[in-house]
């Protein structure tokens, strides 16, 4: 196989990952201000405009815990718990819900919005 066709594969390979990224995993110097040990949601991409801040102290694990009127379209998941983020402000699985891990999940553009989350054990 040519230099040239390995090349184009390659880059082909990497703006179809590209494409499909939709969790940025980044360090807390380089993400948005979400402190270790929260779950922040903002009410516009690219974590700007208004925000609501959860931790292990308001959001009880197990709980369906809307986010106080929200309509998330970014959020991050700094919690050490997995996440689960739904579209229904009453965690019904009848609408679009996705869990994300702990530690540093970042979502720069939702693919749906978020109105509750449910944090896991």
């Amino acid at each position: 196989m040519g230099k040239s066709i390995r090349r184009g594969l390659v880059v082909a390979a990497l703006t179809t990952t590209a494409a499909f990224s939709t969790v940025t995993v980044a360090s807390a110097d380089t993400g948005p201000k979400c402190d270790q040990g929260e779950f922040c949601a903002w009410a516009k991409e690219s974590y700007t405009g208004k925000a609501v801040r959860f931790t292990l102290e308001t959001a009880n694990p197990g709980e369906c815990v809307p986010l106080n009127g929200l309509v998330a379209h970014s959020f991050a998941n700094r919690l050490t718990k997995e996440v689960t983020v739904y579209q229904g402000e009453t965690c019904s699985t009848e609408a679009d819900f996705t869990t994300y891990p702990g530690g540093g999940s970042y979502v720069p553009s939702a693919r749906f919005v978020v109105r509750a989350i449910q944090v896991w054990q």
